[in-house]
C-alpha cells in the first residue's frame, strides 16, 4: 500500500498496547492486527489466511535468531509483522501491511480512501423486501449473516426498514408472528446458521398454526462446506421444510430479487411463513440486478359466496327464532358487517379466544368469549340457539361449538369447511362480503326471541359473580377477577394487548372486558408459554411502522412461568423506548400445570418456581418496576405503569387457587 492520498484513521492509544504485546482494531470496516514489539508498532491484516483466525488475538513469539513472529491463535501459523510474509511459506503473497504513525499518544493507521460501495445480491434481496413493504426485521447480527446484515443495514440506515436487536431469536420470531396476526403483514426474522436457526422454530410454529405471514432469513455456512459436518452446519432445508410453506435456498446462480418476491409473495398470499437460507459466501456477490417490486404480482383478496349459497344462508336465518353469531380470529377486517348483521338480526356475538375484542363487551350485542377461557354468558346463548352463524373460527375443541346445532359456516380458507364434522351449510367467501350480501336479502323472522335483552340479564348476573368472587380473596394473594376488574376500566379504549398462556390466560379471558377497539393477540393453537411479552414488542414495532396502529398503548400479560422464559428481552424494550406495560401475575408455580396434576389425580411435582423480584429486575434494567401485595393497590399500581412512556412491568403476587 502507498502511503499517499491515505486517510488517517486513530485506532488506539500508544499506554493501551504493552511490549511485546498484540491487540484487534478496527479502521472504518477494516480488521486490523495491531503489534508493539522492539519498542515500534506495527499493523497487518488480521485476518489468518488459513482459517480466518483472528491474529490480534495471537502472541508475539520469538524465533531461535530473535525475530518476532504473530502467532495465528487457532493454529499456529506465523507472520512476520513487519512484511506480513510467513517463515513457513503457507501463502507467499503474505499478509496486508497498513502504515502507522504516531502523533501525540494516538496510534493512527493510514487507509486508502473509502471506496464507493460494491452492491450485492443481498442489496438487492433487502430493497426488493423494501419494495414488498417489509417494514420491520427482528434478528441478531452474527458471523454466518453478515453479509446479509449489512444490506439490511443500509435500508435502515435511509429509514426503509426498522430493526430490533433482540436477545434470543425465540422472542425474535414471537415478535413477528404476532406483528403479523396484528398487521396482515410480513416482519422478517434474521439469525445465524445452526443453532441461531432452530432457535427461531417455536415462534414460527406458533405463525404456521395461527396464519400469520413472517419472513425468516437464516444464514447458512459457505456452500463448499454444505454437508460433510462443518461448525453449525445442520440441514436448515429440512429442519424448515414442515413450518415454512416456502423455503429456499440462496445460490450464486439464484436469481434472487426474484427469490424474494416468491418469499413475500408467498407469505401474503397464504398468511404463512417463508424463509430464506443465506450461504454466507452468497451473500457479498455483487449484484447489477434492479431489485423487484409487486407490481403485477398480487390479486385482490374478496371472495364473493356463490348465489345458491347466500339463498340458502337467507332461508335458514329467517326461520331461526334464536340465532347467534360466533366469529374467530379469521374474521378481523370485517367488524363493522358482523356487527351491523347481528343488529338486524338481534342476534348476540359470541367470540372464539383468539377473536377476544373483535366485537367489543361493551356493545350490545356482544356476548362474550366461548369455551373454556370464556363467560357462561356465552355458553347459555349456545345452548339456548337454534342456529349458528360461524364467521371466521375454525372450530377448536377448546372453543366448543356445539356440533348439534344447525350451522352455517363461513370462511375464505376452504379447507376449513366442515373440516372436524359437518356444518348444515358450508359457506366459502370472504366474512365481510357474506355479511353484506346476506344483510341485504334477509327478513328478521317475526317469531324471534329478543336475546338482547336477555344480554342483558346474563351479562349483569355475571358482573355480579365476579363481584362476589372478589371478596373470596384471603392472604395468599390477590385475586385474578379483581386484577382484570382495574386492568378493564384502565386500559385505553385502543390498547393492543398480548396475553401469554397459563391461568392468568384463562382468568384474562373470562374476567378482561374488552371496549372500544382493543385487539388482543395471543398464541392460539399452538399454546406456547412465553409469547406475551415478544408479542407485545412486536406490537409495538406495528406502531411504529402502520398509520393506523400509531399512539396506541401496548399492553401484556404473563405469569411468571411466562415472562421467564425471555426476560433479558426487557432489555431490548429498554434499549428501544418500547411503551409496554406488562402486567405479570406472579404465584410463585405453573399453575395452570398444577391445577392439571390436581385435577388428574397426579400427585403435585416440579411446579413450582424460584423467582427473583419482577419489579426489581425491571427497575436493573433501566425500565419501571412495581410490586402489588393488596388489591387495595392495583389501580394506583397500573395508573402509573400505563402512564410511562417507556418500558414498565407491574409484579402482582396473585392467589394461584383464585382464577
Amino acid at each position: 500500500m502507498t502511503t499517499q492520498k491515505l486517510d488517517w484513521i486513530e485506532v488506539a492509544r500508544t499506554d493501551e498496547l504493552p511490549e511485546g504485546r498484540v491487540k484487534t482494531v478496527t479502521a472504518r470496516t477494516t480488521s486490523i492486527c495491531l503489534s508493539h514489539f522492539d519498542g515500534q508498532f506495527a499493523a497487518m491484516d488480521n485476518h489468518c489466511p488459513h482459517q480466518n483466525g483472528p491474529l490480534g488475538e495471537g502472541s508475539i513469539e520469538r524465533g531461535v535468531d530473535g525475530a518476532c513472529w504473530i502467532r495465528c491463535p487457532w493454529h499456529g501459523w506465523d507472520f512476520d509483522p513487519l512484511t506480513g510474509k510467513s517463515p513457513g511459506g503457507h501463502e507467499d503473497s503474505g499478509q496486508t501491511i497498513y502504515p502507522i504513525k504516531i502523533d501525540g499518544g494516538a496510534i493512527l493507521v493510514g487507509l486508502e480512501a473509502e471506496s464507493e460501495h460494491e452492491r450485492t445480491v443481498t442489496d438487492e434481496m433487502a430493497e426488493t423486501m423494501v419494495n414488498w413493504g417489509v417494514k420491520r426485521v427482528f434478528g441478531m447480527v452474527g458471523h454466518s449473516n453478515l453479509g446479509l446484515s449489512d444490506a439490511l443495514r443500509l435500508r435502515a440506515l435511509d429509514g426503509e426498514i426498522g430493526y430490533i436487536g433482540i436477545r434470543h431469536e425465540g422472542a425474535g420470531a414471537f415478535a413477528a408472528s404476532a406483528y403479523g396476526k396484528l398487521t396482515g403483514k410480513p416482519a422478517a426474522c434474521l439469525t445465524i446458521a445452526g443453532p441461531g436457526a432452530t432457535n427461531l422454530l417455536t415462534g414460527l410454529w406458533d405463525a404456521h398454526v395461527d396464519r400469520a405471514p413472517v419472513l425468516a432469513l437464516t444464514g447458512q455456512v459457505q456452500t463448499q462446506v454444505f454437508g460433510p459436518g462443518a461448525f453449525q452446519d445442520i440441514d436448515l432445508a429440512s429442519a424448515f421444510d414442515a413450518v415454512a410453506h416456502f423455503s429456499q435456498t440462496v445460490l450464486p446462480t439464484s436469481k434472487h430479487g426474484e427469490l424474494m418476491s416468491l418469499a413475500c409473495k408467498n407469505a401474503l398470499d397464504h398468511q404463512h411463513v417463508s424463509h430464506l437460507i443465506f450461504p454466507d459466501d452468497v451473500q457479498t456477490l455483487p449484484s447489477k440486478v434492479a431489485a423487484k417490486s409487486p407490481k403485477g404480482r398480487m390479486g385482490g383478496t374478496s371472495v364473493i359466496p356463490s348465489p345458491s349459497d347466500q339463498a340458502a344462508a337467507t332461508k335458514l336465518i329467517r326461520a331461526a327464532k334464536r340465532p347467534i353469531i360466533i366469529v374467530g380470529h379469521g374474521a378481523h377486517g370485517a367488524r363493522d358487517q358482523i356487527i351491523a348483521l347481528a343488529e338486524q338480526l338481534g342476534a348476540p356475538i359470541m367470540t372464539t379466544f383468539k377473536a377476544k375484542g373483535l366485537v367489543p363487551d361493551t356493545h350490545p350485542n356482544a356476548g362474550g368469549v366461548l369455551g373454556r377461557s370464556g363467560t357462561p354468558i356465552a355458553s347459555w346463548f349456545m345452548n339456548e340457539s337454534d342456529l349458528i352463524i360461524a364467521l371466521g373460527s375454525s372450530f377448536a375443541n377448546h372453543t366448543g361449538i356445539e356440533p348439534s346445532k344447525p350451522i352455517i359456516q363461513v370462511d375464505f380458507d376452504r379447507s376449513q369447511l366442515g373440516k372436524f364434522h359437518a356444518v348444515e351449510l358450508p359457506v366459502w367467501g370472504e366474512i365481510g362480503a357474506f355479511c353484506q350480501a346476506v344483510s341485504g336479502a334477509v327478513v328478521r323472522n317475526s317469531d324471534v326471541v329478543d336475546q338482547i335483552a336477555e344480554l342483558a340479564e346474563r351479562w349483569e348476573i355475571w358482573r355480579t359473580e365476579k363481584s362476589r368472587r372478589i371478596t373470596e380473596e384471603a392472604d395468599n394473594g390477590v385475586h385474578s377477577a379483581a386484577i382484570f376488574a382495574a386492568l378493564s376500566k384502565l386500559a385505553p379504549d385502543d390498547a393492543i394487548i398480548a396475553v401469554d398462556v397459563g391461568n392468568n390466560t384463562y382468568s384474562f379471558g373470562r374476567y378482561f372486558e374488552t371496549k372500544g377497539t382493543q385487539r388482543v393477540l395471543m398464541s392460539g393453537y399452538l399454546g406456547s408459554i412465553g409469547f406475551g411479552f415478544p408479542a407485545a414488542m412486536g406490537a409495538w414495532s406495528a406502531t411504529q411502522d402502520f398509520e393506523e396502529f400509531e399512539g396506541r398503548k401496548v399492553i401484556s400479560i404473563s405469569g411468571d412461568g411466562g415472562f421467564g422464559q425471555y426476560p433479558m428481552d426487557f432489555t431490548t424494550a429498554v434499549k428501544h423506548g418500547m411503551d409496554i406495560t406488562h402486567v405479570l401475575l406472579h404465584n410463585g408455580q405453573l399453575g395452570k400445570i398444577t391445577k392439571e396434576q390436581k385435577a388428574g389425580e397426579w400427585p403435585v411435582w416440579e411446579t413450582d418456581l424460584h423467582n427473583p423480584s419482577f419489579a426489581a429486575f425491571a427497575k436493573l434494567c433501566g425500565g419501571h418496576g412495581q410490586r402489588v401485595t393488596d388489591s387495595a393497590q392495583l389501580i394506583e399500581a397500573l395508573e402509573a405503569a400505563l402512564a410511562v412512556d417507556g418500558p414498565a412491568l407491574v409484579e402482582i403476587m396473585s392467589d394461584a387457587e383464585l382464577v
